[in-house]
């Protein structure tokens, strides 16, 4: 049976946890587990057989690490191929007849991408792709992405099994306890995300308990046209006579199942600390629950990486300025490659109030492909507004899609059947909302009839292509009024009808309505009060326009959309003014400190205000004065849930690039610190993004940090401890199989350096647990790390 048949009507059975079992069968701290597919294929069969015969009606194969940063091509297919011969023998003698299935299992690569960290987005998309191959060419019947906590490495696996397979697909990603990816995302930008993306299930796994997944669920469900997974780990972990142990059991571990069950979950499993037990637990229940229907929710959005745009009755803006025509000092920044000024025209349209960024860079004078993605790489870091990808260059388009980091707003496909074929792939691709312009071969029809008769054909290919209409937003068109006087009228009739006849979302250029017209943007505004009147959707418009931002509030209070007249009152400083007085805002740079610089992320600013400042300044005012206190506000907003990881780790790097700066400037015997510091993960583990940002953020922050890397021998930890002088150690560990060597190592440290205090953390660790493995100090997160150093040594 194919498993895509299978999923449509039952409620599908997934295995346990594979790591803690290999752990009971003798799986050394420092071994890989991956290995043991040839090392020790019987003891994975049996696994696998356990799980089968539990009830699972899949298994991952023992393949959760494996990749060609990990193993060199040779032996990875060696365990690709012994993974899956392993899994297919077990489902060959496992007793009973139910509908099993093999499912190849992907986890992250423990780097993180750019621009946050340093691995490039294609690059990444390379590792999947081969682990993928070598999982088709043995035989797999679909595959399971899993325990990602980054939407966009994510997105590269997703990519990377989609263009080499035409096998289904299960997304799980790891939620922390604030219901967020450790880069933001919540799971209703995952569920957008990966709808848009084509996958066959969405959910999550890993990190929590099954009482703690039961939110998320509940949320996914809520948005999700697609079928739902929740692999829950069996509470956390603590340790009990030297053995990791889980605190839910399998009896609790079912009940709070059969919760997650009733919300309408197609897939349930377990993750770290679960066993075939907990699957007998779970699989009755299965058994006994009537399958709910997947439900069409009709939801219109666009996302970036941690921020969802849906489009209801509040109509949404779309930032203009991000576009060189009408605009000299843009076009001079794309051929100058001023990026600094292109980011800041960003930054100013989203404190001004918009939702979404425009963004076209097509001029004759710049590669229009490798520029958009350029900008869209370096607008993403310092802003988390989705954005508008607009350009009539398929492969420029193309290209922008691949490498965004979210569900993008496309501009824009129109009724010719060759713009539709062009368009209509990537959309279906990559997923995304299209802007379909009504017009075609004709021309722009001069009747309202004509236009949505053309949104009607648009509407039937889109289908072909399997593009619901949900995804489509149509701009009927604004043509100037001082050449036709029915322009206007033609444009707000269509947007009536497209609205309650189509039952479609509707966008407008509002400026075109007016040129060659004096006083243009009081024709504007009043042009947008009228068409969100009529149902527009959202408008692409200049959010530092104080009319247009005049009718948009106004019209929001107007019309009850404006809770307690919030919005109204918090932008009616500029209602008292005269919009000439206002006329200068546009041009005045929203960064004029260096904090602010760093606040914001942008580097090359960053870079250049630490020059002017160090004419007048000692280096270490400077340090003091802007840098630690921008630091601080910073982290203090990631600290209180209100900035996430990207924020935090783009300062970072803006005050890591003052810092270059400064030390060029600075006495070379100067040695300044707040202390040593030596850092590392544990013995095993390969996955160091945690680590990667504490480090950034304590050099940061001041302090001398050794970065021993990942996969670190206990013995190698205490060598370079004792070399650099370090008092405080600090291990990171992000899976349940490594925490031994974690263990080993606090151990070895206190006994032979009883002056250094070790610090821990990771994924799968909690206070107690550190205090269980005689961990000195524990910080939950990178900033919570930051706080441990500066009490140790004050």
């Amino acid at each position: 049976m194919n498993f895509r048949d299978f999923l449509i009507n039952n409620t599908v059975v997934l295995d346990g946890g594979m790591g803690t079992l290999l752990q009971g069968a003798g799986l050394g701290a420092a071994e890989l587990p991956e290995r043991w597919c040839y090392l020790h294929p019987e003891v994975v069969t049996s696994i696998h057989k356990a799980y089968f015969e539990a009830g699972s009606n899949v298994v991952n194969t023992n393949t959760f690490g494996a990749n060609i940063l990990k193993f060199d091509e040779c032996e990875l297919e060696r365990i690709i191929s012994s993974a899956l011969e392993c899994a297919k023998r077990a489902r060959d003698e496992a007793s009973g007849d139910a509908p099993r299935f093999i499912s190849l299992d992907i986890g992250p690569t423990g780097r993180m991408l750019k621009p946050f960290g340093d691995l490039d987005f294609n690059e990444c998309v390379k590792i999947f792709a081969k682990t993928v191959s070598l999982g088709v060419k043995y035989g797999c019947d679909l595959i399971t992405i899993e325990t990602m906590n980054d939407s966009y490495e994510t997105k590269a696996a997703v990519l990377a099994a989609k263009e080499n397979s035409a096998l289904p697909i299960i997304v799980t990603n790891a939620y922390g306890a604030d219901g967020k990816l450790i880069t933001g995302a919540t799971p209703e930008v995952m569920v957008e995300l990966l709808t848009g993306l084509g996958v066959d299930a969405i959910g999550a796994n890993c990190s929590l308990g099954p009482d703690a997944l039961y939110d998320i669920a509940k949320r996914m469900i809520a948005v999700s046209d697609l079928p739902i997974a929740i692999k829950p780990n069996a509470g956390m972990p603590r340790e009990v006579s030297g053995r990791t142990v889980f605190d839910v059991a399998p009896d609790a571990f079912g009940a709070s199942m059969s919760k997650v069950l009733s919300l309408g979950v197609r897939c349930i499993g377990g993750c770290c600390g679960t066993t075939p037990e907990y699957i007998k637990a779970i699989a009755p229940l299965a058994c006994e629950t009537i399958p709910m229907p997947i439900t069409r929710k009709g939801i219109s959005a666009v996302c970036s990486y941690n921020k969802i745009v849906t489009l209801d009755a509040i109509p949404k803006l779309i930032g203009e300025r991000i576009n060189p025509t009408g605009k000299r000092r843009f076009k001079e920044a794309l051929i100058s490659c001023d990026i600094p000024y292109i980011l800041e025209e960003g930054i100013k349209q989203e404190e001004a109030g918009a939702h979404i960024l425009d963004v076209n860079v097509g001029i004759p004078d710049v590669c229009e492909r490798d520029m958009l993605c350029k900008v869209i790489s370096e607008l993403q870091a310092v802003t988390s507004l989705p954005l508008c990808i607009d350009t009539s260059d398929t492969s420029a388009m193309e290209s922008a899609l691949r490498i965004y980091n979210g569900k993008a707003l496309i501009n824009s496909v129109n009724g010719k059947r060759e713009s539709m074929e062009r368009i209509f792939p990537l959309a279906k691709k990559y997923g995304g909302v299209i802007i379909a312009l009504t017009l075609d071969e004709g021309g722009i029809p001069d009747t309202v009839d004509a236009r949505i008769e053309i949104a009607k054909r648009i509407i039937r290919v889109a289908e072909e292509y399997g593009i619901d209409k949900k995804n489509l937003v149509f701009d009927p068109l604004a043509m100037t009024v001082s050449s036709n006087k029915e322009s206007a009228n033609i444009t707000l009739k269509c947007i009536e009808r497209l609205t309650s006849e189509l039952g479609v979302k509707t966008s407008l250029g509002v400026s075109n309505i007016s040129f060659g017209l004096p006083n243009r943007e009081v024709i504007n505004s009043t042009f947008y009060a009228l068409a969100m009147h009529d149902g527009l959707s959202m408008a692409i418009m200049n959010p530092l326009s104080v009319p247009m931002m005049n009718a948009y509030r106004s019209y929001l209070a107007l019309c009850g959309l404006d809770e307690g007249f919030r919005g109204y009152i918090e932008g009616s400083v500029g209602l008292s003014a005269s919009a000439e007085a206002q006329k200068t805002a546009p041009s005045e740079s929203s960064i004029a400190t260096l904090k602010d610089a760093i606040v914001k992320g942008v580097k090359d600013t960053a870079t250049l205000l630490t020059a002017e400042l160090l004419k007048k300044l000692a280096p270490l005012d400077i340090v003091n004065g802007e840098i630690i206190p921008a630091l601080d506000e910073v982290g203090r907003a990631y600290e209180e849930g209100r900035a996430f990881l990207p924020e935090l780790l783009m300062s970072a790097e803006a005050a890591k690039t003052s810092f270059e700066k400064i030390k060029e400037v600075m006495p070379r015997d100067n040695k300044s610190s707040r202390g040593t510091i030596v850092i590392a993960t544990v013995k095993g583990d390969i996955h160091d993004i945690g680590k990667n940002i504490v480090r950034l953020l304590l050099e940061n922050y001041g302090f001398s940090v050794y970065d021993l890397g990942k996969d670190v021998a206990p013995d190698t930890i205490l060598k370079k401890a004792r070399e650099y002088g370090a008092t405080l150690v600090m291990l990171s560990a992000l899976m349940t199989t490594t925490v031994p060597a974690m263990k080993q190592t606090v151990e070895l440290i206190h006994k032979e350096l009883p002056s250094v205090s070790v610090a821990v953390g990771g994924a799968v660790l909690t206070e107690e647990y550190a205090e269980k493995i005689g961990a000195d100090l524990y910080a939950k997160d990178a900033m919570g790390a930051v706080r441990l150093a500066e009490e140790f040594f004050k």
